[in-house]
C-alpha cells in the first residue's frame, strides 16, 4: 500500500514553465497537470517505473526526475522532452514541485546541469544538495 503525500507546487514553478505549458496546451495541460499530481499524491508507486528517478537521495529529501506526456498526444513520455523535479519528503509525507519544463526550455547542451542551477538558484533551501 502506497503513502499518500500533500503535493505543493512552489511559486517559482508556477510562474515560469507551468504558465508556458498552460498557455500552449490549454486543456489538456489542465487533464495532464491533474494526472500528474494524482500521480504525486502516491509517489511510491512511480518508483516501481521507469517514469521517476531519484537524483539526490540525502536524508531529509529526494530530489527526484519524472517524465510526462501532455494528455491527447501520441508520444511518449520519454520522447515529449517534458520533465518534473520534485523534492520529495518522506518524513512529512509532502512532494514540492519543484520545476515543470521541456528540455528545449533550459538551453545548453546538459540539460541535468541546467535545471540543477536553476533549482540551486531559485531555491535556498536545496541549494546545499548539489
Amino acid at each position: 500500500m502506497s503513502t499518500k503525500y500533500s503535493v505543493i507546487v512552489e511559486q517559482f514553478a508556477e510562474n515560469h514553465f507551468i504558465k508556458r505549458f498552460n498557455k500552449k496546451y490549454k486543456g489538456a495541460w489542465s487533464i495532464t497537470w491533474q494526472a500528474m499530481t494524482e500521480q504525486y499524491k502516491r509517489i511510491d508507486s512511480l518508483f516501481d517505473t521507469s517514469i521517476a528517478e531519484v537524483i539526490i537521495n540525502s536524508n531529509k529529501v529526494k530530489i527526484v526526475k519524472t517524465e510526462f506526456r501532455i494528455a491527447g498526444t501520441k508520444q511518449s513520455r520519454r520522447s515529449s522532452g517534458n520533465r518534473c523535479i520534485i523534492a520529495l519528503q518522506d518524513d512529512i509525507n509532502i512532494v514540492s514541485v519543484l520545476l515543470v519544463y521541456h528540455k528545449n526550455d533550459l538551453g545548453g547542451n546538459n540539460e541535468t546541469a541546467q535545471w540543477k542551477k536553476i533549482i540551486k538558484e531559485n531555491y535556498q533551501q536545496y541549494k546545499d544538495l548539489f
